[in-house]
Parts: C-alpha cells; structure tokens; sequence
C-alpha cells in the first residue's frame, strides 16, 4: 500500500532589510530593554525617546524628539519590526517582533542588539557587552554565535579574523558601506609580535606574570562597561531628584 508523504512545511522566511541609522537605534533600544528590564517592557514613546538619547551603551549619541521616534516607530511598524500594544490607561506601547524579522535565536539577538546600538566593535568588545543581556562565557562561545550570524548575512567581519577583529552588523544601508569600510582602512589591530617572540614557560606562571592579551582585553571592556553602567545608573538617579524637587 502506498503511503502520500505530508509535505513539510516551509520555515518562515527572515523578513530584515538595511535599515537606516534612527531605525537600527530604536530597535537596538527595544531589545536592549526586553532583555535587561522586562518589567518596563513593552515600551512607552516617552520611554523609547529617553532610550535612544541614553548617554551610556551608546554610539553616536542621539538627540532624537518624540516626533522623530514617533516617525521611525510608524515607518518599524510597516515594515513589521515592531508592533503597538495596548498599555495601562490607554498608552500605547511598543515591542519587537525581531525573532520572526531576523530568524534568530535568544543569543544571537543580544548579540544583534549590541550591534544596532554601537554599530562596529571588536569582537573581545561585542563579548563583554552582549553579555550584559545573555550569558556569553567567552570568545570561544561567541565564535559560533558569530558564524550563524555571518552565514544568515546579519554580521560582516570588517577585518581578518583574529587579535582585534572588527566586526559590525549588515543592516546598513548600502550608501553607508562603503564610508564604513574606508574607516576600517586605517584600522591597525593590536600587534601579536612582541607576544609571540616572548618565551613559555612550561610550568605554571609566576606569580606576577602578565595574563595573556585576549584576557586582558576582556578585563578591560568589562571594566569600562561598568563605568558605563554606572554613569546610567547616576543619570537616573539624578532624574528622579529632579522629580522629587
């Protein structure tokens, strides 16, 4: 007896397209937000203006109007990246829909969101700061992260891999590429030479030995993510002063 296969079914197709700069910050913010307050998302206009125009985990720094978030919140929607929810008292809020538009998972996304937020970035750097929104243990676990995300063309690697690699999301623009590739020109990664040339020692380290770069660079973007995290922490603290007075 012969057996008709059911046809299987066709995974959604990923619906991203280039965005330009205004659109990648609101939905950087909008997942930024998802993934390190949910208890304040979905998000208000008010509170996506406050975020696009946050000092910290930012670059460039913005000085967007409700107008102008406005306009890219209705220009998101069209595109469906983001859809409006009904909130308390009738307040119209907003959330992404950039699991579907992207074809991505929890991981990739953090990863996707720091990008939109900061644009290029080393990838020691992306480590530290996507981590603040999922746990990425090391370089070793990024790597694969970042494969997917090539393969899915969402990443371009802007330099050769290794020491210092720059990297940076593929949702620019095409006007934009080629400023953004002159820039990476003049780029000098950190040099292995002087690293390489010293010698191994084959037991373990004495105390006081230098740790090895890469742990060194990651130290160092933990420590200024902090600072980072910090002078928001202070601008919120003075807001709620002003509140107060």
């Amino acid at each position: 007896m012969n057996e008709t296969l059911a046809p299987v079914p066709e995974q959604p197709q990923p619906r991203w397209r280039p965005l330009n700069s205004r659109q990648r910050r609101v939905l950087g913010v909008l997942i930024e937000k998802a993934k390190t307050t949910p208890d304040a998302y979905p998000m208000t206009l008010n509170a996506l203006v406050t975020g696009c125009n946050q000092k910290s985990n930012r670059s460039p720094q913005m000085n967007l109007s409700a107008d102008d978030v406005q306009q890219v919140v209705d220009e998101l929607r069209e595109l469906g990246a983001i859809v409006e929810v009904q909130g308390s008292g009738r307040v119209p809020k907003y959330r992404h829909q950039m699991y579907e538009w992207l074809g991505v998972d929890k991981v990739e996304l953090a990863v996707m969101g720091e990008l939109l937020l900061r644009g290029e970035q080393t990838v020691g750097e992306l480590r530290s700061r996507a981590s603040r929104m999922e746990p990425i243990p090391g370089l070793p676990e990024l790597k694969p992260i970042l494969q997917s995300l090539t393969a899915k063309n969402l990443v371009l690697a802007l330099t050769p891999e290794g020491r210092g690699q720059m990297v940076s999301h593929n949702l620019y623009k095409d006007r934009e590429l080629p400023e953004l590739k002159a820039r990476m020109a003049t780029y000098t990664p950190p040099s292995d030479d002087e690293a390489d040339a010293r010698p191994r020692p084959s037991g373990p380290a004495p105390a006081g030995a230098s740790v090895p770069q890469d742990q060194f660079d990651e130290l160092r973007h933990e420590v200024a993510q902090l600072r980072e995290e910090v002078a928001a922490l202070r601008d919120v603290v003075a807001k709620v002063e002003q509140l107060m007075q």
